[in-house]
């Protein structure tokens, strides 16, 4: 028998990400969890309305995901538990100019370059639609397919109602796998 939880959220884990933009010309990071995957080239990145990285995405309308593993854990969440507001976090990170000017952490294994397709408000979130433009991947985590192998790169994982963070496993098995006699018992 199930027990209600209340409102609890049980969506996660999410993969944790560090978000880069240049926010009055000067790069800035920030951790973020809130994330989603809304079409198969754009993803939802959701970050409170107070967060200092906001403006430079608005003004922009570019932004770096950058996938992060157990090697770079510790800096990243320095990266979500200082504002820009209050400390110049340029230097937390090396990292390239993607081609639309977003800085992409030279630490992560895994980074997407992203443009801005919408914006919505939901409460205290703003909430940003953003495309994939480019993604880029160390060699040594890729498939001999060229895609990303999850168990070679193991990204560090959210875990929202304990505020945790987790290690990826092994696979499990390709999705068709699973079905046995075309979904039919």
């Amino acid at each position: 028998m199930k027990k209600n939880i209340g409102n609890q959220f049980a969506f996660y884990p999410t993969p944790v990400i560090v978000v880069g933009a240049l926010v009055d010309g000067r790069p800035d990071f920030t951790l973020v969890a809130h994330i989603g995957i809304v079409t198969h080239d754009a993803a939802l990145i959701s970050l409170n309305k107070s967060h200092y990285i906001n403006r430079g995405i608005k003004q922009s309308g570019a932004l770096s995901v950058n996938v992060v593993d157990e090697s770079w854990l510790e800096k990243a969440a320095v990266a979500g538990g200082v504002s820009g507001r209050n400390a110049d976090k340029s230097a937390l990170f090396g990292y390239t100019p993607g081609g639309m000017g977003a800085p992409i952490i030279d630490e992560a294994k895994l980074s997407m370059e992203c443009t801005v397709e919408d914006i919505y408000e939901r409460g205290a979130f703003e909430n940003f639609i953003v495309k994939v433009v480019n993604t880029f991947a160390e060699e040594s985590i890729l498939t001999d397919g060229g895609k990303p192998d999850y168990e070679k790169f193991k990204p560090i994982l959210f875990e929202m109602p304990g505020y945790t963070f987790l290690k990826t496993g092994e696979t499990l098995g390709e999705c068709k796998s699973f079905i046995k006699n075309n979904g039919r018992n």
